[in-house]
């Protein structure tokens, strides 16, 4: 099952459709074996055939992944705290997770006129650098922030904080003060401001933020809006499912 895996791994958002011969060389299998392999995932519903003979992610996958509670089912529970923020800041809002040692965004709402954004759902992105990034990271296991700040740090913009200690004086400001903001660092036109979702238990389990045009607002003035929406969604995710 693991070159099954290894097949479907080879998609992603620029390569959405793939022939049987480029299935083949990406996952480094026989031709033979990928036909027996795509064939099965065919049947199960996991690749789907378009008419010109290329394979594309089925809608048995996407049934299985609104399954997962930190993926569609946080969405549900967050979606309409997230629409309230987007309505009231008219900005953009997003709704992101940890997955090992990159933020994985759950959902994003773009508002009407909001400075363009780098981010999509279901894409991952650097814990450094985002407003997001920043809060997971801080609540990361020791042994997870060592693995980010010990290996290359992206830099997106001459204002990407890459230097590990300075990074970690910013994670210790994040859990004294319950927010994050990343100021330019993914573009240099925008800015991001994070607070951190809690489960039941009071762990972070994720993390909402507000990404504005740099210079329309101060980022202090708009951290009691994502940290009332992040509060309303942890609330939301104490009540019984």
């Amino acid at each position: 099952m693991s070159r099954a895996l290894t097949l479907l791994d080879t998609f992603s958002t620029t390569r959405r459709a793939l022939t049987l011969s480029q299935l083949a060389a990406a996952a480094g299998v026989p031709l033979s074996t990928a036909h027996r392999l795509v064939a099965e995932l065919v049947a199960w519903g996991a690749l789907e055939r378009a008419e010109d003979g290329s394979y594309h992610i089925g809608l048995r996958l996407w049934e299985l992944g609104a399954l997962a509670p930190r993926g569609p089912g946080l969405r549900e529970r967050a979606l309409p705290f997230l629409e309230d923020l987007s309505q009231i800041s008219r900005e953009n809002v997003q709704l992101a997770v940890r997955e090992g040692t990159e933020v994985v965004f759950v959902e994003r709402i773009a508002g009407s006129g909001a400075v363009p954004v780098l981010t999509r759902v279901g894409g991952r992105f650097a814990l450094t650098a985002t407003g997001v990034g920043l809060v997971l990271l801080a609540h990361a296991p020791a042994d997870v922030q060592d693995d980010v700040l010990g290996g290359p740090i992206a830099s997106f913009t001459e204002k990407t904080v890459t230097d590990p200690a300075r990074l970690r004086g910013m994670l210790a400001d994040v859990r004294t003060n319950g927010f994050s903001i990343s100021d330019r660092q993914v573009t240099l036109d925008s800015l991001s401001v994070g607070a951190p979702v809690h489960d039941q238990r009071g762990q972070v389990v994720a993390a909402v933020s507000l990404v504005v045009r740099y210079g329309s607002v101060s980022p202090h003035a708009v951290v009691p809006l994502v940290r009332t929406s992040a509060r309303a969604i942890s609330r939301a995710l104490a009540e019984p499912y």
